[in-house]
């Protein structure tokens, strides 16, 4: 293997080591175990400050559960709401969202417990050297695709992702379009795959009700736009159709042929997430 190949190896086994290291072995059932935040490493901040990346592991192979955050779904101190999932989809789920922390953050800590089927789970985090990641750049030259709500921008990469606002009516669905752009980058000497450089994946984040995706992976067609980059770009279309009115939140997840967690190397993918405001129907729903 070139010197290239040989530390991607390097740091994918380390990073799916540092994986098992805090996630508590259980054996996976349907329904009825636990869920476990996962601490997935940190980064630096442009501004000094520092963002701790999170994702979780939902032990149950087809119970999804909805926690609201309070006594089961906290994040401390000064919690309870750091912008964590209140929504859990079974198995394994990467990089969802960061709490950023200030520059003088140290050698603090936050914790993060939840209480999933009676089974209460709590996993610390904090600025420790040897979980330091680089989810903007791998160790192949690889960065994550660009999101984008609009053509015209802003075209956003990374696990920081960007956000929008947007309503809907209980039954409607509501038009989901993104703009995706990626380097198409693959190691040095791999064949590129036949799939797509990048794919989309939406899902509840928040919100008490139901979310029916017309189309949960939309195909990502090829479409001419002006991007950050041109390797790759396309469009994805999707609908949401919301079960209950009050507030909800929509994250998408756009990756590149590293697919989920990057493979454990903490790269490439992106973020963004939609809130939504879900009214009552006009027609006497609720």
């Amino acid at each position: 293997m070139n010197g290239r190949t040989t530390f991607l190896a390097l740091s994918l086994a380390l990073a799916s080591l540092h994986a098992q290291q805090t996630l508590p072995l259980e054996p996976s059932h349907n329904v009825g175990q636990s869920i476990t935040g996962a601490f997935e490493g940190w980064f630096p901040n442009k501004d000094g400050s520092f963002s701790l990346l999170l994702g979780y592991f939902n032990r149950n192979l087809r119970e999804e559960m909805d926690i609201p955050i309070g006594p089961n779904n906290h994040i401390d101190p000064s919690g309870p709401d750091y912008g964590q999932p209140t929504h859990f989809l079974p198995g394994r789920m990467w990089g969802e969202f960061v709490i950023k922390v200030p520059k003088d953050f140290g050698d603090k800590k936050l914790t993060w417990t939840i209480t999933a089927n009676g089974k209460t789970t709590t996993i610390p985090m904090y600025l420790m050297t040897d979980w330091e990641v680089a989810p903007f750049l791998d160790g192949a030259g690889d960065t994550p695709p660009y999101l984008s709500f609009s053509e015209s921008g802003p075209f956003i990469n990374g696990p920081l992702g960007q956000s929008m606002s947007a309503t809907a009516t209980v039954g409607s669905p509501l038009t989901l379009k993104l703009w995706v752009a990626d380097d198409a980058s693959v190691v040095a000497g791999a064949n590129r795959p036949r799939t797509p450089p990048a794919t989309i994946f939406w899902s509840k984040m928040r919100g008490a009700g139901k979310v029916t995706f017309a189309k949960d992976r939309p195909a990502v067609e090829p479409a001419d736009f002006k991007a950050p980059v041109d390797q790759f770009k396309g469009t994805a279309t999707t609908t949401a159709t919301f079960s209950d009115p009050g507030e909800y939140t929509l994250r998408v997840v756009a990756n590149d042929w590293t697919r989920d967690g990057g493979g454990g190397f903490q790269c490439c993918w992106t973020n963004a997430t939609v809130k939504v405001t879900v009214k009552g129907s006009s027609t006497g729903g609720r």
